[in-house]
């Protein structure tokens, strides 16, 4: 590969991740359905994984219906604890909670 063809694909790219960064949103939009969701699936974690947590599935609503994301294990955040994907009520409604990192306190 030439030098000029090195080049113009790194500017390519740097263009690239540059326009992606530009293009992610600063907060991710509320989802709010008016039909519940399904109860959660019973799910084969296999066997723990050392510097892994579970992080179970949860159901997807994309505005027509329910799809179900599968659990995975995803690596540990230090002293965090992972709090997994949820839908809690919301009056006549049901909101999305997206699984999240949190700190466990102090003991």
């Amino acid at each position: 590969m030439t030098l000029a063809r090195v080049a113009l694909l790194a500017a390519v790219c740097l263009a690239d991740g540059i326009l992606l960064l530009h293009a992610a949103p600063a907060f991710a939009a509320e989802i709010i359905s008016d039909v519940a969701p399904p109860p959660p699936r019973l799910e084969n974690m296999g066997h723990p994984r050392d510097g892994y947590v579970w992080a179970a599935g949860h159901w997807d609503w994309n505005g027509h219906a329910y799809r179900w994301v599968s659990g995975s294990w995803i690596l540990e955040h230090g002293k965090a604890h992972w709090i997994a994907d949820q839908w809690e009520p919301l009056g006549a409604q049901w909101r999305f909670i997206p699984g999240h990192w949190e700190t466990r306190p102090h003991q």
